[in-house]
């Protein structure tokens, strides 16, 4: 079965959309279009009765939902649908220390808290969160924002690896087609991310002929054929739209 993300023009790139039920990254630099591509997959499946869940561990929720709302993807009546819904499973910092774990955004607008756990959240207890909401809401689309808030929470650098392999096999038995984002800024600096999903998509933002660029390129897509050149990448009204090979 395949998974459309509603992005203009990606889909054809990957034989009609993405696989069901497989864990994807989206990963590049600021600026690239991340957020933008995972908020119209969330709303594309809204759309079609898929309730889609963004959980964020570094951007506030609201900020995230007012800079969607300058699109025509219908954000705000989606999440008062309850087929959109945002969770910020993400750490208040002072100075290195956290006053409170989390909050979540309900479709009214609420803020309520779901922790009080003073410590920065582990892999294991970002993928209880996210189970339990899965659960309770039938999600279908999953976007994690960003996989790197909670790769480097681990203590331990020798544990890094085998914790997010781990949260990765987690996160496949869930059900969810899920995207993980990731600031990774170099395609070739390989991760545990990049081996353990099943496809890798990669967002450029450059300077190419003394304009600034953006750009998209599927890096690597289990068990389909993939369109793997760089494809430049538009700003509608829509969101993102990829179009033409860039030479």
């Amino acid at each position: 079965m395949r998974i459309k993300t509603g992005v203009e023009g990606f889909d054809e790139m990957v034989q009609g959309g993405l696989l069901a039920e497989r864990v994807y990254l989206v990963s590049g630099p600021p600026g690239s279009g991340k957020t933008t591509f995972c908020v119209q997959y969330l709303a594309h499946g809204a759309a079609l009765g898929e309730v889609g869940l963004y959980v964020t561990l570094l951007e506030s929720p609201q900020n995230i939902i007012d800079d969607m709302s300058n699109y025509s993807i219908s954000v705000v009546p989606l999440i008062k649908m309850r087929k959109l819904l945002f969770a910020d499973l993400g750490p208040r910092m002072e100075y290195g220390f956290m006053d409170e774990m989390s909050e979540y955004i309900t479709p009214e607008y609420e803020v309520s808290a779901t922790s009080n756990e003073h410590e920065a959240p582990s892999p294991a207890m970002v993928f209880r969160e996210i189970a339990a909401y899965v659960a309770e809401y039938n999600v279908k689309r999953l976007v994690i924002d960003s996989v790197s808030a909670i790769r480097f929470t681990t203590r331990d650098m020798s544990l890094q690896e085998k914790e997010m392999s781990r949260f990765i096999r987690n996160l496949k038995k869930l059900g969810c087609t899920t995207i993980l984002i990731s600031e990774m800024t170099d395609p070739s600096a390989y991760s545990t991310e990049q081996f353990a999903a099943h496809g890798v998509i990669f967002m450029h933002n450059f300077l190419y002929d003394r304009t600034m660029t953006r750009a998209l390129q599927v890096i690597k897509m289990r068990g389909t054929m993939h369109d793997c050149n760089m494809r430049s990448v538009n700003f509608s009204d829509r969101g993102l739209v990829v179009t033409d090979l860039l030479e």
